[in-house]
């Protein structure tokens, strides 16, 4: 992943995961499925100086991260209270990691996305669907990962044109950290990997 001189404000912690079958074959164990609850003890937490510090990170280029726009991880906190349900491994490990770090996480199929891949804020009115419904993220100033065909992940939303699948064996995740968190950024990108070797998964 090659980065733009525009994310100097950022701490990004990105690797690849390989999965042992694809990701329709994988059960998401017990264990992990009890992490989705808000209250559990782990390794990394979240507070609101990093609730801060992220917002500040997805304003750097010009983003509102208000309303439907608000990082992911926020999301992930309101969702949890009423109960986060499974949707497979790769997206519970990433929906585990990002709701007890605090720090919007992306994650996406490797194989769906076009070389080169950067990491850079979007310049212009570019959008991008996230939903089977179709529905369009507006991402002009907001820091995102592009492909050939262009941006496709943020700390808000990802692209539906690249999220996971059941046919998924290898996936790119992103940590979007803040250059003032670097410290959380390394904790949560270490306990990431953790949970996924545990699951049978293997990371570079």
């Amino acid at each position: 992943v090659g980065f733009g001189a525009s994310c100097g404000a950022t701490r990004l912690d990105a690797f690849e995961t390989r999965l042992p079958q694809p990701l329709g074959e994988l059960p998401c164990p017990d264990w992990l499925s009890a992490l989705l609850a808000a209250e559990v003890e782990t390794p990394v937490t979240r507070n609101e100086t990093i609730r801060g510090d992220v917002r500040d990170l997805l304003r750097h280029g010009g983003y509102k991260p208000t309303g439907r726009g608000k990082p992911a991880s926020e999301y992930l906190v309101k969702a949890a209270a009423t109960g986060l349900s499974s949707i497979n491994l790769a997206v519970d490990t990433c929906n585990v990691v990002s709701l007890h770090s605090g720090l919007p996480i992306s994650v996406v199929d490797l194989d769906r996305t076009e070389p080169p891949l950067r990491v850079g804020i979007v310049e212009g009115d570019q959008r991008y669907v996230f939903n089977a419904s179709g529905q369009q993220i507006r991402v002009e100033g907001l820091l995102c990962l592009f492909d050939a065909r262009g941006p496709c992940a943020s700390g808000v939303k990802d692209s539906h044109r690249t999220k996971t699948s059941d046919t998924t064996t290898r996936t790119l995740s992103l940590v979007w950290g803040p250059a003032t968190q670097t410290s959380q950024v390394t904790a949560t990108g270490r306990w990431y990997r953790e949970l996924l070797h545990r699951a049978g998964a293997a990371t570079s």
